[in-house]
């Protein structure tokens, strides 16, 4: 099974202004339509919601909702909390109760808290009860966005006072992968996406011979950052990073762990669903063995 972990989606005609990325001149389309012409290679799909009141921009969680309710069991929709919102308790139970959304995205960078603040703290604590995992979206393209509370070392005293709960961090935590890394080592439950680093091969290449090296691959998870990435194409650069060192005395990662990357039971591992049944892959084409 194929889990894109990291995509988002919404209607340019009502959230224009809302995306907490580019400017809106700027931004790729993320329509629902090609969001699922994007999605043909994957299996499943975790939907992003988002809400800052610092930035003033929110991709609503009541649309993320019917939109993969419509595509289910494809779809799978995570919740945009701000703890900074005075009524985020409220929302968290309308999203979670009501509109059956299975994770929640927070941003310290783009929401303006420390991932330490109380407000977090007692989110973290919800989400931890009623089993949601969260993830820490690393998007930095907004000129707006605090890399102070970006920080994924900031992460460990949460791992630490929560340690059952589920923390994904987006990006490998980019540009402080090493940090990611270690965390990822130190900590059982916590996670990170890839998305978005197949664009940069050289980058790319030396963050996963890092997590190679570190023994941390298995921790590691397929997210393309769609609107900004499609799937197919990421994947493909995924298979493809071993070509950097051919030639050379560069180290090589190993195909199958690769693979683990692309067909982790990612909707598993986050405790969303029971460990899928195994389904094998066409041997052709972005999925073929040979490198």
């Amino acid at each position: 099974m194929i889990v894109d972990c990291h995509t988002q989606v919404w209607d340019p005609a009502i959230h224009a202004g809302q995306i907490p990325g580019l400017p809106a001149s700027r931004l790729p389309r993320a329509d629902a339509a090609r969001h699922l012409r994007a999605l043909d290679p994957v299996d499943r799909a975790i939907v992003l919601a988002f809400k800052s009141r610092y930035l003033q921009a929110e991709i609503p969680n009541r649309f993320v909702a019917e939109y993969v309710r419509q595509y289910a069991p494809k779809m799978v929709g995570f919740a945009g909390i701000d703890p900074t919102d005075p009524d985020w308790s409220a929302q968290l139970c309308v999203a979670h109760e009501e509109l059956q959304l299975k994770g929640v995205t927070i941003s310290p960078a783009l929401q303006n808290f420390h991932p330490a603040d109380t407000r977090a703290m007692r989110l973290y604590a919800a989400c931890l009860e009623r089993g949601l995992p969260i993830l820490f979206e690393q998007n930095l393209r907004n000129p707006a966005a605090k890399m102070e509370f970006a920080r994924p070392l900031l992460l460990d005293e949460v791992a630490r006072e929560f340690g059952e709960l589920r923390i994904i961090v987006s990006h490998l935590g980019y540009p402080w992968i090493e940090e990611t890394i270690v965390l990822l080592g130190k900590h059982p439950n916590v996670y990170a996406d890839i998305a978005g680093l197949q664009q940069h091969a050289w980058l790319a290449y030396n963050a996963l011979l890092a997590a190679y090296e570190y023994g941390v691959m298995e921790k590691l998870l397929f997210g393309s950052d769609f609107p900004y990435r499609l799937p197919a194409e990421c994947i493909e650069a995924l298979y493809s990073i071993n070509q950097l060192s051919h030639g050379s005395n560069l180290k090589t990662i190993p195909r199958e762990q690769l693979r683990g990357i692309v067909e982790r039971d990612t909707l598993s591992l986050l405790g969303i669903e029971p460990p899928a049944a195994a389904s094998p892959r066409p041997k052709s084409g972005i999925f073929a063995d040979d490198d």
